[in-house]
């Protein structure tokens, strides 16, 4: 493995869990016959004592792997997004977070990931309904680095989380020195004509659009909200007394993702303009990600876009 291959979160969490069993006598993982899509088989065939497979269960996955939290273990549930966010809500409103178990619920291919198998499997609404529950952190990586940090530091915490993850290989954003902290925003590119704020696979495509813009003399600053809750209030207070236009770039429903967080900070201070680009309020098309995203204006090319018309106004 070189620095800058790229990798999927998936690969990423298995060697990490994996590592960290020698270290944590505790740590289990919990699937729903997702151990294939997860990536996790390697981990699943070395530490057969470390795994729960539920079956096609996710609720009864969510309360197991509460109980087994209560019981002093450490458990990581994998199920895809769609269905751990949208199933098992009630179970992870209540047996997880209302009781504060240590469960880390991994939502595996999350956003537009499952493609051609439509809106049963898309998982665009997650973050609108786990940001919503008390007590449950909700983070969303960007590329290995990143998830490597944010997992580094799920192993050390007894709080719970849902991450949402994707399946396509992620492009670098960081490097390997990057340190996750839960609540804080990173600024990856300072600029001053406009500010774009982006989690998870769209970040990359935020970066890229505004490395695009500043050849043609826009100046932008981008913004990673890896950690969605606990929010950076304080970041995002002073990018919005900075900035007369922000824009929120997620692969999510515009309704109550990132852009509606961001929002209810950036509407106390009465200044800047707020756009938010992401999946309309609507059944999603199919195709392959890439044909999706760009479809809805989430690449690089279509945020470029978007920016020169929000700043034409």
């Amino acid at each position: 493995m070189t620095n800058d291959e790229k990798l999927t979160a998936n690969a990423v969490i298995a060697d990490t869990l994996d590592k960290a069993t020698a270290k944590d006598p505790d740590l289990l993982v919990v699937t729903c016959d997702s151990r294939g899509s997860a990536g996790l088989v390697p981990f699943t065939n070395a530490h057969p004592d470390r795994t729960v497979e539920m079956g096609i269960a996710e609720q009864n996955a969510v309360t197991v792997a509460a109980g087994l939290a209560h019981e002093g273990k450490h458990p990581f549930v994998f199920s895809p997004a769609s269905f751990l966010a949208m199933r098992s809500i009630e179970q992870v409103k209540v047996d997880v977070a209302f009781n504060k178990n240590n469960v880390k619920l991994i939502g595996i291919s999350g956003g537009n990931s499952y493609t051609w198998l439509g809106n049963t499997h898309h998982s665009l609404n997650d973050v609108a309904i786990t940001r919503a529950i008390p007590d449950l952190e909700v983070y969303q990586p960007c590329d290995k680095y990143q998830v490597k940090a944010l997992f580094k530091y799920l192993l050390t915490s007894d709080k719970p989380a849902y991450v949402r993850i994707g399946k396509r290989k992620l492009d670098n954003v960081y490097h390997e020195d990057f340190d996750f902290v839960p609540g804080k925003a990173k600024i990856i590119k300072k600029g001053e004509d406009i500010c774009l704020i982006s989690t998870g696979e769209t970040l990359y495509f935020a970066l890229k659009a505004a490395e695009n813009l500043e050849k043609q003399g826009i100046n932008a600053q981008v913004v990673d909200l890896g950690s969605i809750k606990p929010l950076d209030t304080e970041l995002i207070g002073q990018l919005a007394q900075k900035f007369d236009h922000i824009v929120t770039v997620e692969e999510h429903d515009v309704i109550n993702g990132i852009g509606a967080a961001v929002a209810s900070e950036v509407a106390k201070y009465g200044h800047a303009k707020l756009d938010i680009l992401g999946f309309p309020d609507k059944p999603a098309i199919q195709g392959t990600q890439d044909e999706v995203f760009h479809y809805y204006g989430l690449d690089a090319e279509g945020i470029e876009k978007s920016i020169k018309k929000i700043l034409d106004k």
